[in-house]
């Protein structure tokens, strides 16, 4: 994913889901499954940061309104 400064979390996500489907299909060439998969690997740090960015947020504003509480989810 070259552009990756012009997708956000969704978009990237359904790449994924995309990049996946393709992996699974047989009629897919090795060549091209190595570069989906290198693709998938990029889009993958990329949902990951955008969801530690996120989870960063929202614990500053829970640490803000003591009333909230943040859960872990898995």
């Amino acid at each position: 994913m070259n552009k990756k400064k012009d997708n956000n979390f969704e978009s990237a996500l359904k790449r994924l889901e995309e990049i996946s489907d393709l992996l699974e299909n047989e009629d897919t060439p090795l060549e091209d499954s190595i570069k989906l998969f290198e693709e998938g690997i990029e889009l993958k740090e990329f949902c990951e940061d955008k969801l530690k960015s996120a989870k960063l947020k929202i614990d500053k504003i829970v640490k803000r309104n003591k009333s909230l509480t943040s859960t872990e989810f898995k």
